[in-house]
């Protein structure tokens, strides 16, 4: 996906940009590749490649929320800044949380928000089930993408959501993932209201975001200690 095929894909879906977005968007790419080399943030490295895969998938989020609201956002396992950092970009109006728990890859994002002037974004470095516990009811949205099991998601991440916030997770194929979840759903006060399935532009593969409401207050024992967690959702 070229840089003009880039933008006629998001007209579909009601993103214009300007110039000021379009070259931070580049200068993202060049910073990204830069510090590839040290970091090894993404094996995908190809221009073309980064703007379908990485930059417009961080994008489609807006099918299942409205971005031009003022927002306070939790990105939860940024990693190299998808989709916080394009959001941002894109989105300047979102109060943007980026976490991630490996200090060389926040060290990286601070350097990526001073170098593109962002502001109203902050880096975390911790987990989200230690981060959760101390900062309940925080977030207006919450995203992960790509990141972990959605039943682990749910527990770890819907503490920091407002009650009748959103907890957004980025997927591929989630069918059974879903099914796992349905009890953790139930025992923390929330449900899935949608799960929109599309297809990347030119490669066709599997996308779905999985929007899930929280309903109520969280009870004190979520999250539990990330050991008993993960023992309900890695079996294998």
């Amino acid at each position: 996906m070229n840089i003009e095929e880039f933008q006629e894909e998001l007209l579909k879906l009601n993103i214009k940009l300007d110039k000021e977005k379009i070259t931070k968007l580049e200068r993202f790419y060049e910073l990204l590749i830069t510090w590839n080399e040290k970091l090894n943030l993404t094996t995908i490295t190809n221009k073309e490649e980064v703007y379908l895969k990485h930059f417009y998938d961080s994008l489609t989020l807006i099918k299942a929320l409205d971005l031009t609201k003022d927002l306070k956002l939790l990105d939860v396992g940024t990693g190299a800044g998808f989709p916080g950092i394009v959001l941002k970009i894109v989105f300047p109006n979102l109060k943007i949380t980026l976490l991630d728990a490996t200090s060389k890859r926040i060290n990286y994002l601070n350097e990526i928000i001073k170098d593109l002037d962002l502001q109203d974004i902050e880096t975390v470095c911790t987990r989200i089930e230690d981060y959760s516990r101390v900062n309940k009811n925080k977030y207006d949205v919450v995203v992960a993408r790509a990141v972990a099991h959605l039943g682990i998601l749910i527990e770890t991440i819907i503490p920091t959501v407002k009650v009748n916030g959103y907890f957004i997770a980025m997927k591929s194929n989630v069918v059974t993932e879903i099914e796992e979840s349905k009890n953790i759903l139930k025992q923390i006060g929330a449900s899935i209201i949608k799960c929109e399935e599309f297809k990347l532009p030119k490669e066709n593969s599997l996308r779905t975001l999985v929007t899930i409401i929280k309903e109520k207050e969280t009870i004190n024992k979520f999250p539990r200690r990330f050991d008993k967690i993960k023992k309900d959702y890695l079996k294998k």
